[in-house]
């Protein structure tokens, strides 16, 4: 499958990749795209710190940074994610840690969807698709 996960600076193994490989496949395949390759790389703070800054020009801590790579129909991208930041929101949600990090990751898929989050509206919509595909997940 075209999904790839890997680890940078950080020891953490993902539980049954392939079921969120067919998930992330589904989540994609529901909005008529295709998949490319998406790369979904787990980091440490520190390390997504530096892609934030280097990239972005921002000097902030945050779960995810999506690289979008879409071409036409068919989606590809990298996906880098902190392992310690999804922690610690998991914490202050009082969610679980695996709920947690498979939100983070449906939400830079459905970035690479198309789906932002910069307003409320779109902050709202973002929520509602994440957890419709955690439910999808979860049966």
């Amino acid at each position: 499958m075209p999904i790839f996960f890997h680890n940078e600076d950080v020891i953490f193994t993902l539980q049954n990749k392939n079921a969120k490989k067919r998930w992330l496949l589904g989540v994609v395949s529901s909005f008529d795209f295709k998949v490319g390759d998406i790369n979904v790389v787990f980091c440490s703070d520190n390390y997504l710190l530096d892609i934030n800054k280097q990239y972005l020009s921002h000097d902030y801590y945050t779960d995810i940074i999506t690289f979008n790579y879409c071409k036409d129909n068919t989606i590809s991208g990298d996906l880098f994610i902190s392992v310690d930041r999804v922690e610690e929101n998991a914490i202050k949600s009082k969610t679980s840690f695996l709920l947690e990090i498979n939100r983070v990751i449906v939400h830079g898929v459905l970035h690479l969807c198309g789906f932002n989050d910069k307003t409320p509206n779109e902050k709202r919509e973002m929520r509602e698709l994440e957890n419709k595909f955690l439910t999808i997940l979860n049966n």
